[in-house]
């Protein structure tokens, strides 16, 4: 069994422009993110599925690219929502989690690709293969906290 944190709160109001980071923000069944580009339906990759509703990734593989590849990279510059850290990402696909009182639901793994290297304008593909984070669906509607508890 393991527990883990929320780290970093990151939002990206409009398709690849800059990452804000929040103290908070609130998770919206169907919808994503209060406030972020595809809550908003405006995500470079907008469409109306649950995989796109939350992404989530580890500080750790934050971490690794710096060290196994030299590469600099804020938590943020990463673009997904959440940057957790002692949670096992790649273990929660198919499976119910919870982050503070919100359940989410892993769908799938979130690749690096192409579009993540044009707008960072870094070399994250190699780093970030298989621990580029998770896509999940919102279950439960509430506020997410940096400090908030990740457990399944």
């Amino acid at each position: 069994m393991w527990t883990g944190t929320v780290e970093s709160i990151c939002i990206a109001p409009a398709a690849m422009g800059p990452v804000e980071t929040r103290d908070q923000a609130v998770a919206i069944p169907g919808v994503g993110l209060e406030g972020d580009r595809y809550a908003l339906k405006q995500g470079t990759f907008y469409k109306p599925e649950p995989d796109r509703e939350l992404t989530l990734i580890e500080a750790e593989s934050v971490e690794a690219m710096r060290r196994d590849y030299d590469v600099e990279l804020a938590a943020g510059d990463a673009r997904r929502n959440i940057v957790t850290r002692g949670v096992p990402l790649n273990h929660l696909v198919g499976r119910e989690f919870r982050i503070g009182n919100v359940r989410v639901r892993g769908i799938r793994l979130c690749e690096p690709c192409d579009h993540l290297q044009n707008v960072t304008c870094k070399q994250l593909i190699k780093g970030l293969r298989h621990r580029g984070g998770l896509r999940a669906q919102i279950l439960t509607q509430g506020t997410i906290r940096v400090g908030d508890c990740v457990k399944e």
